[in-house]
C-alpha cells in the first residue's frame, strides 16, 4: 500500500540553493496591461482579477518542484523555495526505497513555475497566453455567445452536487468534503486537490481538508490553474511543455494521434469528455473559438501545431 510521507522540514542531505532574490514579473505580464486584461475578459467576475494574477504568477514563480518517479506510480516531490534557498521532501511513497521499486524506471523533472510564458520569445510566450486564457475562460463562461467575451465569470462549477472522491490512497478525500471543479482551470476530484496542494503550498492536507479555498481565495486559484498548466502528471506531458514544443510525441504516442499544439492541451485538460469524438464536439470547439480569438488579440496565428483532438486518444488516467 503506498503512503505519502510528507516531511516540512528540509532535510540536511539534500543539500540547499543560495537564496534568489524575486526577479520581475514573467513575460506573460510584459506584453499587457491591467487594462488589456479587462478588455480581454470584460465580464469577468470580480474574483479574478488582474492583480489576483499577478501575485499567482509572482508567487509561484519562486516555486520549483523535483518530481522522481519509479515507474509510473512511486513518486518522489521535492519542493524548493527560490527565496530562502530551502529544499523540503513534501512527498515520498513508501515504496520508493524498496528494491523492486528500485529496479523500475527512473524518470525525473526539474519544474519551474517561473517558465510560465517566460520562453523569453516574445512570439512563443503570446501562444502559450493564447493558450492558457483560451482555457481558462473556457472552464469559467457562463453561457455561450460565440463572441468570447464571457471568460472567468464562474469560480466554481454551476453544478455543485456531485462530490468528485474517487478511491486514492496518496491523496484520501477527507469525509464531508466535496472536490467539484474550482478555480479558472476547475480543479476536480480529491487526486488532484492533494497533487495540487503538495507543489503549491507543500503540505497535500491544506487543500485536502478545505478544497473550498480555491473560491474563496482569488490567489490561490490562479494558483491551482498555473500549477496544472505546467505540471506532468502519470502519463500526461504538461500543457506548458506541449504548446511551448519542449513536448515530443514518442512513436506509440503519435499512433494515439497526439500531435503537438492547441489540441494536445485539451486532451491533458478534458480528454475523456472531448477527444477522439471528431471534429463536431462543441466543447472542443469551443476552446478551439476562444483560442483563435486570444490568437488574434495577440497579433500572432499559429501554424506549427494541431488545434483539434478529435482524433486522439484520450489518456487512460
Amino acid at each position: 500500500m503506498l503512503v505519502i510521507l510528507t516531511m516540512m522540514a528540509a532535510l540536511s542531505g539534500l543539500g540547499c540553493k543560495q537564496p534568489i532574490h524575486q526577479k520581475p514579473a514573467t513575460s506573460l505580464l510584459s506584453f499587457f496591461s491591467e487594462k488589456d486584461f479587462n478588455q480581454f475578459f470584460p465580464q469577468h467576475s470580480q474574483f479574478f482579477t488582474y492583480a489576483a494574477l499577478k501575485k499567482a504568477i509572482d508567487e509561484m514563480g519562486n516555486v520549483e518542484v523535483k518530481i522522481e518517479k519509479r515507474g509510473q506510480w512511486i513518486y518522489k516531490i521535492t519542493r524548493i523555495d527560490k527565496l530562502s534557498g530551502v529544499s523540503t521532501i513534501v512527498r515520498q511513497d513508501d515504496d520508493w526505497d524498496q528494491d523492486w521499486a528500485k529496479k523500475q524506471e527512473y524518470t525525473v523533472v526539474d519544474l519551474d513555475y517561473d517558465n510560465f510564458c517566460g520562453d523569453k520569445n516574445r512570439t512563443l510566450d503570446k501562444k502559450e497566453a493564447a493558450a492558457f486564457f483560451a482555457q481558462i475562460a473556457h472552464e469559467t463562461r457562463n453561457g455561450t455567445d460565440h463572441q468570447y467575451n464571457d471568460g472567468l465569470m464562474l469560480k466554481q462549477e454551476i453544478d455543485t452536487s456531485s462530490s468528485y472522491v474517487i478511491l486514492n490512497k496518496i491523496y484520501p478525500a477527507v469525509k464531508g468534503a466535496s472536490y467539484y471543479g474550482r478555480g479558472p482551470l476547475q480543479l476536480s476530484y480529491n487526486g488532484n486537490y492533494g497533487f495540487a496542494s503538495t507543489c503549491i503550498l507543500g503540505n497535500k492536507d491544506i487543500l485536502l481538508n478545505n478544497p473550498e479555498q480555491v473560491s474563496t481565495d482569488p490567489v490561490l486559484a490562479f494558483k491551482t490553474a498555473l500549477y496544472f498548466w505546467m505540471t506532468p502528471q502519470g502519463q500526461k506531458p504538461s500543457a506548458h511543455d506541449v504548446i511551448t514544443g519542449v513536448w515530443k510525441p514518442s512513436a506509440a504516442e503519435l499512433k494515439s494521434g497526439y500531435q503537438p499544439g492547441f489540441g494536445m492541451t485539451i486532451n491533458i485538460i478534458n480528454g475523456a469528455i472531448e477527444c477522439n469524438k471528431g471534429e463536431g464536439q462543441m466543447a472542443m470547439k469551443d476552446r478551439i473559438g476562444f483560442y483563435n480569438y486570444f490568437l488574434k488579440l495577440f497579433s500572432i496565428e499559429d501554424k506549427s501545431g494541431t488545434c483539434s483532438c478529435g482524433k486522439m486518444m484520450p489518456f487512460s488516467s
